[in-house]
């Protein structure tokens, strides 16, 4: 799933690319995106990320709002040709976006209003201390946590592990456990680490591709995540993989090892209590 540095890319270029044009037309392929408000006609303001969705702004106050959820990309077109798995395409004067989406779970949906960009967006105006006082002392894993959008905009499993190895905390410890100094470090590493990704132009694993269809240069870059069995590039220990919520969850057992110990130790005298 396409994660906050990779849909920040796709709206960058977007908004270069399409900023200031009109829609000429708008087609639905996939009768699952049936209803979608024809937009033709109106001209696009700008276009920047709400958490992991793309808001395309419109001149009559509204936008569009395009959520890609697993398998969706979005492409720049200036011939005809459709793809396979394209669901829809928006027509401007030089070419078209699609959306091509294998697993048909993307959402487009116009609004109506302006939208407001979520409070907790590490890339924006993130409220630290809200987050302290309603989502830090929570009872479970901090990765978890990491990747609840309703506690942190935009991060997914990928930048998830890259962030915590940078921080040295292990992704099991319970974040109740963890004190204000340590998730002010864990959101310094995160800005650090979406930063890079971003300039990197997303992280490529498998099929993410930038509005042009190239593929991103972060997974050169990454320290922990798909590295089971390699070696750490801070302790030359071997990365290991577990799992969390269903999902691989890589890191350093030695870089990482002391917070989870913690972790155990403060669990177990708050039950003993």
């Amino acid at each position: 799933m396409p994660e906050l540095p990779e849909v920040e890319t796709l709206c960058r270029q977007l908004q270069h690319k399409i900023a200031g044009e009109k829609i000429r037309a708008t087609r639905i392929y996939d009768h699952k995106l049936d209803g979608i408000e024809n937009v033709r006609g109106r001209t696009i303001r700008g276009v920047c990320r709400l958490g992991k969705s793309i808001l395309i702004m419109l001149d009559d106050g509204g936008g569009i709002v395009i959520h890609l959820r697993m398998t969706g990309r979005l492409f720049w077109r200036t011939d005809k040709k459709r793809e396979p798995h394209t669901r829809w395409r928006m027509t401007l004067a030089g070419g078209s976006i699609d959306l091509v989406d294998p697993r048909r779970f993307a959402t487009v949906k116009v609004v109506r209003t302006e939208q407001e960009k979520p409070a907790n967006d590490l890339m924006g105006r993130f409220d630290l201390q809200h987050f302290l006082e309603r989502q830090a002392r929570r009872r479970v894993p901090v990765k978890i946590l990491l990747m609840d959008p309703k506690a942190v905009a935009g991060i997914g499993n990928i930048y998830a592990c890259e962030i915590l190895h940078g921080a040295g905390i292990s992704p099991v410890r319970q974040a109740a456990t963890l004190g204000d100094h340590e998730w002010k470090k864990i959101f310094s590493q995160a800005r650090r680490v979406l930063k890079k990704a971003i300039t990197k132009r997303g992280t490529s694993i498998s099929d993410w591709r930038d509005l042009y269809g190239c593929p991103g240069e972060n997974q050169n870059e990454l320290q922990v995540y798909g590295r089971e069995g390699t070696t750490c590039c801070v302790c030359k220990k071997v990365i290991v993989r577990i799992k969390q919520g269903g999902r691989s969850t890589f890191y350093c057992p030695r870089c990482q090892k002391e917070e989870a110990i913690k972790s155990k130790r403060l669990l177990a005298r708050g039950a003993g209590r």
